[in-house]
């Protein structure tokens, strides 16, 4: 393990026993901003909230490549999927010091991931060719952070030719899982109002939204990681996911009629008119209506092309056994890279953190620290690469 392996890890710690919720991410923020400095980079504070933005300029003239990485902790009070706690973080001495506030989703990983990468390259024997823009993003998990530090419009100013991204995942520590094409299902919002005084109409009318290919959400990380490795078994690489739709739904009320909160995690996005059509038509024959507070957010949706491009490269720098291939969507939640990926193509990629061997079972929370070295060298390569054989923009 290197020294800037033990650095990473020690940062990662530091913001575990410290996360912060959304929107409230400025120790966070302050020590990825410190640690850039150091290295040499321009930085800009304050972007969206507390987000933060750094810049790297190579000695050779080149096309812009990004890199994000999200920041914000989860109310562990709320956390929609119950992930089991392993003693393996929470005896050593780094258990979160905020109370009902942790690191379940693995952001403090991405955020130590993307300092090393932002340090390896800044420090690097090798010239860098271009720009590469390290984007360090607050509020992710409501997903705002992405939105706010758009709005800024510095991102699009640096103009970006390609954006990246890792998640962690409950593959095995050391390898990286692609999937050219696919990505995280989008979210929609719908409210069915319902006539009053009658309980078993919205009951009747959740039993119906059930059966619009509702796949439900894990109840557990182990149920979860069984799914997620199931999409990539060697049977069905090669077959495509043709859609997935997770419907949730709670009996509320709306101006003191019953309503049934139905919360759409589609996938692909095209299916989403055909959803809400077909919710509309159930709420009509039942003598509601629909409403829809919000608009519906966008799937996202990884680059073929880059995807493809990405795996190609990683194998070759890695070796086959370190690269998987999956051919399918995640049926998780939605996630707001998906907006940066509008302003410039590029894919996430999912990093294995997990060790069977020793009981390490993936949960983001409890990972395989080596997972952060493993993540910084494979990215740190990629991003050199994308600058080198893409062409300057004219």
């Amino acid at each position: 393990m290197t020294k800037l392996d033990q650095e990473l890890i020690a940062l990662r710690r530091q913001i575990h026993r410290h996360p912060e919720l959304a929107g409230a991410e400025r120790q966070t923020a302050g020590l990825v901003a410190e640690q850039l400095r150091a290295a040499g980079l321009e930085v800009t504070t304050g972007v969206g909230g507390h987000g933060v933005v750094a810049v790297l300029d190579g000695s050779a003239d080149g096309p812009a490549v990004a890199y994000r990485a999200d920041m914000d902790a989860v109310d562990a009070r709320t956390n929609v999927l119950p992930i089991p706690r392993s003693g393996r973080v929470f005896d050593e001495g780094f258990a979160s010091r905020a109370p009902g506030v942790e690191h379940l989703c693995g952001h403090d990983l991405h955020t130590a991931i993307g300092v090393g990468v932002a340090r390896t390259l800044a420090r690097g024997s090798e010239p860098v060719r271009g720009r590469l823009v390290f984007v360090f993003q607050p509020a992710e998990e409501p997903l705002r952070g992405a939105r706010a530090m758009l709005e800024t419009g510095l991102v699009q100013r640096l103009a970006p030719r390609e954006f990246y991204a890792v998640h962690c995942s409950p593959f095995p520590a050391g390898t990286i899982a692609v999937s050219p094409g696919y990505g995280l299902p989008g979210l929609d919002h719908v409210r069915m109002v319902l006539p009053g005084g009658d309980e078993s109409v919205a009951a009747a009318v959740a039993s119906e939204v059930a059966a619009l290919g509702t796949v439900e959400f894990p109840r557990s990380i182990d149920e979860y990681q069984a799914r997620f490795q199931a999409l990539v078994a060697p049977q069905i690489a090669a077959a495509d996911q043709e859609s997935v739709c997770v419907a949730h739904w709670t009996a509320q009320t709306a101006d003191g009629h019953p309503a049934t909160e139905v919360l759409l995690r589609v996938w692909p996005q095209e299916r989403l008119p055909e959803l809400r059509a077909r919710i509309e038509r159930i709420a009509v024959a039942a003598g509601g209506h629909v409403e829809h507070p919000v608009d519906p957010f966008p799937a996202l949706v990884n680059s073929a092309e880059l995807s493809t491009a990405a795996g190609q490269y990683l194998t070759t720098a890695l070796g086959p056994e370190s690269v998987v291939w999956a051919r399918a969507s995640w049926p998780f939640n939605c996630e707001d890279f998906a907006l940066f990926l509008n302003e410039a193509p590029g894919a996430m990629l999912y990093l294995g953190v997990a060790d069977t061997a020793t009981g390490i079972n993936g949960a983001p929370h409890a990972p395989d620290e080596r997972a952060i070295g493993h993540g910084v060298r494979a990215m740190a390569g990629l991003l050199t690469h994308r600058l080198a054989v893409s062409r300057p923009s004219s």
